[in-house]
């Protein structure tokens, strides 16, 4: 029951994001607004504004804003300067980019508010050494605390990793805390074959030590924070991708995909350990779904960009038979996925596969 609440929350939320960056752009640019609708499928409540209808639908597994005059073919007879369609291409390709943006907007705020207000992370305190290591070798020992590396001031364990990956074969310039001492190492890192995120063979600088279980609350100053934002943002937004990247490649099997049975799942197992990772695997969906919605695949949101970007270069509309077999192979690609996604989700949660 608390992954399926979970998931809604999630769902409806990534959702309303989405579709308020669209329907608030469209009224900025004074485009009429028919429906704003959470879900899809027959209406279980809405209310009627002055000209929007806003919906809660029986569907929950996305959402529409409905725009007067949508379609090219739709007959517009009142109100031409106020049609979706008889807008310049500009103004559509930006209507239809605020739902992507708005979701990387909704993951920067998430991060924003959390580095700010702080949360609790592991330190940079060693809890074990891997023995004929650099670390090892070089005398650092089980229960130091790394100070800074090279000059730079590290205070947890993820800033330390990578600092470390950042200078393969470099010797490194290691400053500890040990029984209140400080004491300075030189340890040049090893470079090993691991695998990375997607199973591929790389090589990383390692030094031989692992973190302790220490946990410490962190938080920076605004500017900090902010610029830490941004670059949690497009640390996400680049490795989602390079995910769809390997997908294409096929070095990412296609079974690792997931949809909405996953998503339960996990929404379900974040909430339970607590309200920050909750929220930062809402921002995690977020991104993802800006990413996805921005791919060139007829009917998403980048679809519709590729049309209207050929408009206002060219200055002509595409036809009508161009857009209806272009429509007809995004509806096929989005059916494919999604049979995939569900067949995936299917074999991982109930057969364990």
């Amino acid at each position: 029951m608390i992954s399926i609440l979970s998931a809604i929350i999630v769902i409806g939320v990534l959702v309303l994001v989405h579709e308020f960056g669209h329907y608030v752009v469209a009224k900025y640019f004074d485009v009429k607004v028919l429906k704003f609708s959470i879900g899809f499928g027959p209406k279980l409540f809405g209310i009627k504004g002055k000209e929007t209808e806003y919906l809660i639908s029986s569907v929950p597994l996305g959402g529409y804003v409905k725009l007067y005059g949508e379609d090219d073919s739709e007959e517009v007879k009142e109100e031409k300067e106020r049609a979706f369609s008889f807008q310049h291409p500009f103004k559509r390709i930006a209507i239809v980019f605020a739902g992507p943006f708005f979701n990387f907007l909704f993951a920067f705020l998430v991060f924003f508010v959390i580095n700010t207000v702080g949360y609790k992370t592991v330190s940079t305190k060693i809890g074990d050494i891997k023995e004929d290591y650099p670390a090892a070798i070089a005398g650092i020992k089980k229960g130091d605390r790394v100070l800074s590396i090279d000059g730079t001031r590290v205070t947890t364990w993820e800033e330390l990793s990578k600092i470390i990956k950042s200078k393969p074969e470099r010797e490194l310039n290691i400053e500890l805390e040990r029984e209140n001492q400080k004491m300075q190492f030189r340890v040049t890192p090893l470079m090993e074959k691991t695998k990375n995120l997607f199973g591929e063979d790389v090589y990383t600088p390692v030094l031989g030590i692992v973190s302790s279980d220490e946990l410490i609350k962190i938080s920076y100053p605004l500017p900090t924070a902010l610029i830490k934002s941004a670059s949690q943002v497009y640390e996400l937004t680049r490795l989602t991708v390079v995910t769809v990247i390997k997908l294409v490649q096929r070095v990412v099997p296609v079974s690792s995909l997931g949809g909405p049975i996953m998503i339960t799942k996990l929404a379900g197992e974040t909430a339970k350990t607590g309200a920050i990772s909750f929220i930062l695997f809402m921002a995690l969906l977020s991104v993802n779904l800006g990413v996805l919605n921005l791919l060139p695949i007829p009917i998403l949101d980048g679809g519709h960009m590729v049309i209207f970007s050929y408009e206002l270069i060219t200055g002509r509309k595409v036809s009508e038979r161009f857009k209806e077999v272009y429509t007809y192979v995004g509806i096929f690609i989005i059916i494919l996925l999604t049979i995939t996604v569900f067949y995936n989700d299917i074999m991982k949660v109930f057969f364990g596969k």
